[in-house]
């Protein structure tokens, strides 16, 4: 995709959409209800990528404290940071792509599908497994001795 495109998306289409979803929300249910509705989704989204962000960092330090590589965790805190700043944008899609990001299946289910997409996890079938057909190199234990050698 055009990156002048994206850009022209991005920062003049969703803002149009929101102004466009706020007036129609606020013809149907008054001015100061709506803008009662954005301020409570705003301070319920910032409490709850708190509590998760939270979350996140104690998983991140467990992984960490087993030796293990927190890539999907601070992945999900790239995320928690994203559904945080999307949910402090006045408007009802970016609430609703910001409360999304904050149901662990659902931010979980998105990370893995980017990752599986951009090449940086490969499944293997219990079959494959088997048969030995798992992706990457090969490895193959033995032990050598070159014949061209002269030294004793």
């Amino acid at each position: 995709m055009n990156p002048a495109l994206l850009f022209l998306l991005l920062f003049a289409g969703i803002p149009l959409l929101e102004l466009y979803f706020l007036i129609e929300v606020g013809s149907e249910i008054g001015a100061i209800p709506t803008i009662f509705l954005t301020v409570f989704t705003a301070v319920l989204g910032g409490l709850m990528v708190r509590l998760q962000g939270v979350s996140t960092a104690l998983k991140v330090r467990d992984a960490l404290d087993h030796g293990e590589v927190p890539a999907i965790e601070v992945i999900e805190g790239a995320m928690l940071f994203l559904a945080g700043f999307l949910l402090l944008l006045p408007g009802f899609l970016t609430d609703a792509v910001g409360f999304l990001f904050l149901v662990p299946q659902a931010r979980r289910a998105l990370i893995l599908w980017y990752l599986r997409r951009a090449g940086g996890i490969h499944t293997v079938s219990p079959v494959q497994r088997q048969q030995g057909r798992e992706p990457g190199p090969k490895v193959i234990e033995g032990e050598f001795q070159r014949e061209d050698d002269d030294r004793p």
